[in-house]
């Protein structure tokens, strides 16, 4: 269900129309099917607290102005959110701090659940960007702008042939890397075991990040919520590994 004809204000179904690019895409854009809920949030919510990636320079300090923080405030930026439930409850704790959430995340629905979800709990320092993070990235977020990077169990792509579209890769890692500030943590976390090997790899390669926890995965942190996702694969006997590092001064 195309949000287009019925919520002309929600998001873009191709917000990045101009970028033409011959790139590996790692991910799939993903409309969906709406809930009540979600369709409404989209409705009420989408004009003041959605982003589209379209390749416009962003403004942090404005972006988050209506969300009671500081003009400086610190953002992190999260990719790939699924529904949104692990990310409002970190908002939540992000809130007390005075710090802002960037969500990016190309799945409708979960976009709409995540706007429910922050409207239910008045989480006002919460963003929603739709559509490529690399653009949003590259074109549209300052260097050393963010006070952190989360990707949390972004797709394995499992097939050999697939491995290329994997999002974390030594170009993607150099990017990001780039917009962080110094001292600000990219953390990641996958249940896929060979994904994290690749991943403790290219991270640990990049001149720009030190590995917090030596030279292997950290512990679970007791600010990433469990996920009903996460759970799941625990229970098909998947092993979790978080990665932790910090941008160099």
């Amino acid at each position: 269900m195309s949000t287009s004809p019925k919520f002309p204000t929600g998001p873009a179904s191709d917000p990045a129309t101009s970028h033409h690019e011959r790139r590996i895409r790692t991910f799939h854009a993903r409309r969906g099917r709406l809930t009540r809920g979600q369709a409404a949030a989209l409705e009420r919510h989408w004009a003041e607290w959605g982003v589209e990636i379209d390749g416009t320079s962003l403004d942090l300090g404005k972006l988050f102005a209506g969300a009671g923080l500081a003009p400086d405030n610190p953002v992190i930026l999260e990719i790939g959110f699924g529904m949104g439930d692990a990310t409002a409850r970190m908002a939540a704790d992000a809130a007390a701090e005075g710090i802002g959430i960037l969500a990016a995340d190309v799945h409708t629905p979960g976009q709409g659940n995540l706007l429910n979800l922050a409207d239910q709990a008045n989480l006002t320092n919460i963003r929603i960007a739709n559509g490529d993070a690399i653009i949003l990235l590259r074109e549209m977020l300052a260097p050393a702008s963010l006070a952190g990077l989360r990707i949390y169990f972004p797709d394995p792509w499992p097939k050999a042939r697939h491995h290329k579209r994997r999002m974390i890769q030594p170009e993607f890692v150099a990017l990001a890397a780039s917009r962080l500030r110094a001292g600000a943590a990219f953390h990641c976390a996958t249940d896929w075991e060979p994904y994290a090997e690749q991943m403790l790899e290219v991270l640990s390669v990049s001149p720009d990040l030190i590995n917090q926890y030596g030279d292997g995965y950290a512990p679970r942190p007791a600010f990433r919520p469990m996920t009903k996702f996460e759970r799941q694969g625990l229970e098909k006997g998947h092993v979790v590994h978080d990665l932790l590092f910090t941008r160099t001064p």
